[in-house]
């Protein structure tokens, strides 16, 4: 039973990749983290001593603080910031008990900076996978769309990460999508996940037969890409796309609809 300010790690688990995600921020020593190079998927670092600093970044919105078992210095960061205004929780349990439930958990080595880049005129893998990160990685992630040829000399000039190009690392592998790479990388997989993933795959890579939804979500992203001149406002307009084909998969797949006459 969680304490007083304390949530769950289900119940923090049912908010990641949800517009309604808080912000998550994990305040354990260098040492346990070094111990347990994870991050918990949309949770940045930050120093319990210097918790107070980040406060006018957090205004109106609510945190969930984390440390390894989520005693001492969860419960007082998430003071400190209660002090101040903020509605802060703590993870029950923390990253010990994260791991328990087998939750997905970032690598450290795979946390990537604030900016990525790729081929403009996006349509699926262009706009899932800024989906993906900013749900699960980097909610303040930016992305650049540009010409395909300027693409790797723009990232290295701007300090981005080149991604859905050919020979980067973030790209297709084999079958695979780059979306199916970022799930991978990012030690992501978990059953909606996945099956998302499986629908961008589809229809990202013509194989439609893989998953029904996939021709649907082409129809989407073709629609898409036409309605919108912009790249960014295309990807601004399609994440709710992505985060209703997320809850699908997470909740309603076994729901279905049909036309039923009403009676008297």
């Amino acid at each position: 039973m969680p304490a007083y300010n304390e949530l769950t790690p289900a119940t923090l688990m049912r908010l990641i990749g949800t517009p309604q995600c808080p912000v998550i921020i994990d305040v354990s020593i260098d040492e346990d983290f070094e111990a347990s190079p994870f991050l918990i998927p949309a949770a940045t670092r930050q120093a319990h001593k210097n918790i107070a600093s980040i406060v006018p970044d957090l205004i109106g919105k609510q945190v969930v603080v984390i440390c390894q078992k989520g005693k001492k210095l969860s419960h007082g960061a998430a003071a400190v910031l209660r002090a101040h205004g903020i509605d802060a929780q703590v993870l029950a349990g923390g990253n010990a008990a994260w791991a328990e439930a087998a939750y997905p958990r970032v690598p450290s080595k795979n946390i990537q900076p604030n900016l990525w880049v790729t081929r403009h005129r996006p349509k699926i893998d262009r706009i899932a996978c800024p989906w993906l990160i900013r749900r699960f990685i980097n909610p303040n992630a930016t992305f650049l769309y540009v010409p395909p040829a300027e693409v790797l000399d723009v990232a290295e000039r701007f300090g981005g990460t080149a991604f859905d190009i050919a020979d980067t690392f973030w790209s297709h592998r084999g079958p695979l999508c780059t979306f199916d790479t970022m799930v991978s990388e990012f030690g992501l997989s978990h059953p909606a996940i996945d099956a998302v993933a499986l629908i961008v795959r589809a229809a990202d890579t013509d194989s439609h037969n893989l998953a029904p939804q996939a021709a649907g979500l082409l129809a989407f992203s073709v629609g898409m890409s036409r309605s919108h001149r912009d790249d960014l406002s295309q990807l601004e307009a399609s994440m709710p796309l992505y985060d209703a084909l997320y809850r699908w998969a997470r909740d309603g797949q076994d729901e279905s609809h049909d036309w039923v006459e009403a009676t008297a």
